[in-house]
Formats: C-alpha cells, structure tokens, sequence
C-alpha cells in the first residue's frame, strides 16, 4: 500500500498537498548517478576516501563492484570463528545439551537458510537504492528517529569489534604461550594484551582505508582460508578414526531442540545480516546480491558449523586452531595465519560499518564528524575492550540477546521497500526526510521487547525462534500502523527535485 500523496516537511504545513523539495544542498544528484561525481569527475575516478564512503549519499552505480568482489568480501565477513562456537554446541561441547548429527545439519540448513533469505532481501534493498544502512533507516524511521535504532547497531558492531579483537589475542597467546608470566587484568596475560593491541591497531587502520581495503585482503584471503579449513577438518575426523566414528559419537549426543539450535545460529549471525546492507550497496546487480550472500550462508558459514561439530567430536574443541597448535610448529603457524586473514576482513567490516551509523546519526543529530574520525575513535575504544577480556566473559550472552532482540531492526525496512513506501525509494532524498515515522519505532519497541520476552520469560510453542517472531510481529505491526497512520503529514511519500536515486535508473531526474 504505497503511500498516498507527497509531503515536504521542510516546504509547507499543508496537509496532503504535492510539493517537491530543494535539492540537497552538497550533492548534485543528477551528475552522480549519471556518471559524473559531484566536482565532474568521473564516477569511475571517485576517491571513496574524499567522498566518506558515502556515508551520506547513495554509491553511484559507476561506482559499484564486481561479482567477485562481493563474494571474497562475504566469505572473509563469514569466516569468523562463532559458526565453530556454534558447531560445537550443536554437538554438545562441554557437556552441554547437543543433538545427533542428522539434526545438526537440519538445524543449519534451516538457520542458515533464513538468515541467507532476510540477507538478500536487505542486500536487493541497498543494491537497488544504493544506501546504506542509516540512510535507508531513515526513510522507515524518519531522519531523527532513526537514531536510537542505529546506536543500537553501533553498540553491535562495536562488541562483535572488540569480541574479534579478543578471539586474535587468543589465537596469539595460545600459539607464543605465556612467555613471561605476567598476568594484567581478568587473569589474562600480558601476551594476550599485547597482542590485542597490536591486532586492534591493524584493524581500524584497515577500516579506516575503508571497502577497497576489504575487497583487497578478502580476494587475497577467500579462496586459502577455506582450503585450509577442509583440510583440517580431514585430518581432525582422521585421527579419530574417521567419519564413522564421529557418527557414532554424534549419535549419543542429545537434549537440545531444533528450536534452540536455529535460535543459536540465527544469533550468532542477525548483526552481520543487517550489516551486510552496507556492503551491497555496491553491488550491481541481483545476481551479485545472491553471490554475496551465498559465500556466507551456502558456503562459508554452514562449512564452519559442521567443521565446528565434528571437530568438538573427535577433539573435544570446535576451534581447530587449538589442535592445530597441539601439532607442530607448522600448523601452528600456518592456523595463526588463516585466522588472522579471516578475521581480518571481518573486523574492518565491523568497523567500517560502525562508522557508517555513527556519523549518520551524528549528523542527524546536528553534528557532523568525519569519518575517518569515528573509525580511529570507536577501533580504540574496541581494542580497548578487547585487551580487557570483552570475549572472554561477555560474548556468549551477547550473541544471544541479539537473536532475540535485535531482528526485529529490519522488520520496518522490509515492510517500508516491499510494501509501504516502494515508489519513496526513487524519490526520496533520505537527508530531507520528516523527522520521525512513529510506525517504525513503535513496531521495533514492541518487536524488541517480544524477543526478549520469548526468549527468557514466555518460550514459544515447539521452540520457535524468538528472534524470528520478533521479526515477524514487527513486520506486521508496521503494516498495520503504516495504514493507521496513512494519512498524517509525515507518513506521505516524499518528493525531492533534483534526486535521482540508483533504483530509479541513471536517466531519471525528478
């Protein structure tokens, strides 16, 4: 139900009466999107450094990336080791509830099955319109309001930062050992610290170069991380006398439901799902949008999952890199390795998405901060955390209230580019937007309170995943208030001259 007629907040009081908005002031529209930045260069000659990654504008389809790009960029994003952690509590590591095998690969065809479905239907979103998370909020949530929703999102990434920088000073003190027995703080050593930091500094310099540093050291990454990981992953199940025998072992393990399971791998994955709007704003098409999300959720994450599960079998630890380091000075080093490319790219892609809600809200806001600025600032604070023993002693709770909570975030994007508010993708300015759309905030409030509630006071029926219901309740909701509320000023699509909006095609110009 597209919205009925065209409001300008900024124009006129008159109630449902079409008007068009000034261009925004910065940015001439028409030349960027049809080839020319905003100076008359070339868009293929844009410095995503001078333009702040286009924090505050559409990525011009000139600008855009390869299919390939998309791919390496997802399969570094998904190679993190919680789809391991994940694996091995399917399998019931530490004694724990777990499940057999069969019902293992069940619970990840499903959770990675929905998360690669609500990942391309935000990534086909950015790719049509060509922004990122923030500004896309804002057309759902209004210019203001989509504040809170975005601090929310920025205090995401900014644990997932800081839990990453944490599992690389794992990865480093568990390969050097405590060298010289110093423990700093929470009973971690002074190798762990060190490496923190040293880590967390070459992070936020990569983020801070910004996508063309993540497309470089994921292209380089993808195709020997995975490699890597089959090969371990033989040689694990071999030394326990080979797969049959993991079947076996696998068979006795028992006492969690499949409801838990997809829970805990949606979990584990629902921030990166809506941060990867900020990632397929370059694609250029759909096709590259299911490429991208495919690397993640067909081939990367579920391989984790199940390297995760049998090694927790055969090893007693889903984390290879521990038995790797158990044999030889060569697998340990080259464990070290793989990781560090792996994570790697997902920790700049944290950071780098940091910045993107931050500065957006910021601005929102009334102030404006540069985005190179917030990247040296938030990858301090994150390294910070990290060296203090963030993923240590916070992050398995951390992942479980952002299945429960957090879904419901995307619940009024979907409903708003589906549904709602379709033809206000090709019109609208999302720096011009009212300042708050009531809808969206009250559906993801009673959304967010709903996943939690399922999560820790009223369990659904057949352990259906909270954050699923979240989303749906908040996808509903919307519709519903959406067309209660059709006709106040700030619910009426918007109109900007001059706007020409990637979804709309480079020759359109409202």
């Amino acid at each position: 139900m597209p919205a009925r007629g065209i409001t300008v907040s900024h124009a006129s009081s008159e109630k449902g009466r079409r008007q068009r908005q000034a261009p925004h002031d910065s940015t001439d529209y028409a030349a960027v999107q049809g080839g020319l930045a905003p100076d008359g260069a070339a868009v293929g000659e844009i410095d995503p450094h001078d333009h702040e990654e286009f924090m505050l504008e559409p990525v011009p389809r000139l600008a855009r990336r390869s299919w390939f790009a998309m791919f390496a960029i997802w399969v570094g994003f998904g190679y993190v080791p919680t789809g391991l952690i994940v694996g091995g509590q399917l399998a019931g590591q530490g004694g724990t509830d777990g499940m057999p095998f069969g019902e293992a690969v069940l619970a990840i065809l499903v959770g990675e099955g929905l998360l690669l479905v609500l990942t391309f239907l935000l990534g086909f979103a950015a790719m049509k319109t060509g922004l990122n998370l923030s500004l896309i909020s804002r057309i759902s949530y209004g210019k203001q309001g989509m504040i809170v929703p975005m601090l929310i999102m920025a205090l995401l990434t900014l644990g997932w930062f800081a839990s990453i920088v944490g599992m690389v000073g794992e990865i480093f003190d568990a390969a050097v050992g405590d060298i010289t027995g110093i423990t700093i703080i929470n009973d971690l050593s002074l190798e762990y610290v060190l490496f923190c930091l040293f880590w967390g500094a070459v992070f936020t310099y990569s983020a801070w170069r910004g996508i063309t540093a993540i497309e470089k050291i994921s292209a380089a990454a993808a195709p020997f991380v995975l490699i890597i990981a089959v090969i371990v992953a033989f040689l694990m199940v071999n030394e326990f006398g080979g797969f049959g025998n993991v079947l076996d072992e696998a068979a006795t393990r028992d006492g969690m439901s499949q409801g838990t399971a997809v829970t805990l791998l949606i979990g584990a994955w629902i921030a990166g799902v809506i941060m990867g709007v900020d990632i397929f704003r370059y694609a250029k098409n759909p096709v590259h949008v299911f490429i991208g999300a495919a690397a993640c959720f067909i081939l990367t994450n579920p391989l984790l999952n199940i390297i995760g599960y049998t090694g927790s079998i055969a090893t007693g630890d889903s984390n290879f890199i521990a038995w790797m380091a158990e044999n030889g000075v060569l697998l340990t080093i080259l464990g070290a390795v793989l990781w560090v490319l792996a994570l790697w790219t997902t920790n700049m892609s944290e950071l780098y998405c940091n910045a993107l809600y931050v500065g957006p809200a910021a601005e929102s806001s009334g102030f404006r901060i540069k985005r190179g600025k917030i990247v040296i600032v938030v990858g301090t604070i994150g390294t910070i955390m990290g060296a203090m023993g963030f993923y240590a002693y916070f992050f398995a709770d951390f992942i479980t209230v952002l299945g429960a909570a957090f879904v419901p975030l995307a619940g009024p994007i979907l409903a708003d580019f589906y549904i709602v508010r379709r033809a206000e993708y090709a019109t609208a300015d999302p720096n011009r937007m009212p300042a708050v759309r009531w809808p969206a905030i009250v559906s993801f409030v009673v959304g967010a309170i709903a996943g939690i509630t399922f999560q820790y006071w009223l369990p659904l029926p057949f352990d259906f995943p909270a954050g699923i219901a979240a989303l749906a309740i908040t996808f509903v909701l919307h519709l519903l208030l959406s067309k209660a509320l059709a006709s106040r000023p700030e619910q009426q699509q918007v109109v900007t001259e001059g706007f020409v909006s990637p979804s709309a095609g480079a020759a359109r110009v409202i």
